[in-house]
């Protein structure tokens, strides 16, 4: 007889980050200092089971994504005193970041997804 093990997210265990009704998602809470954003690897959580593919794609916009947060927190659109969500697009991931107003940390839900599309008419 074989076991095998599927690892859930216990919903009465801390959720770190945005909660998004999608899956997969990695949820993180970044501590803020200043203009500078912490990732601690013990404040992340992830639902559902990323591909191989998307977790290198997760691994290689990471420090990108965190730069550009950075930038929105000297620029001000990014608000430690004021809720409002922000959305980045990198390499087929959605990242949305919002401080919801906690003046120390950015909360994070990153997932598979594209931008939506412009409605534009094509050239």
């Amino acid at each position: 007889m074989t076991k095998t093990t599927t690892t859930v997210h216990d919903i009465a265990s801390p959720w770190w980050g945005l909660n998004r009704p999608v899956a997969p998602l990695f949820g993180a809470r970044l501590v803020q200092e200043g203009s500078r954003l912490h990732y601690l690897a013990d404040r992340a959580s992830i639902v559902g089971k990323f591909s191989a593919a998307h977790l290198r794609r997760i691994d290689q916009a990471f420090p990108l994504m965190l730069k550009q947060l950075e930038l929105m927190l000297v620029s001000g659109e990014l608000n430690p005193r004021h809720q409002h969500c922000v959305t980045l697009y990198h390499n087929g991931l959605v990242c949305e970041a919002d401080t919801l107003g906690s003046c120390g940390y950015v909360y994070l839900a990153i997932y598979p997804g594209e931008p939506p599309e412009t409605g534009g008419m094509a050239q």
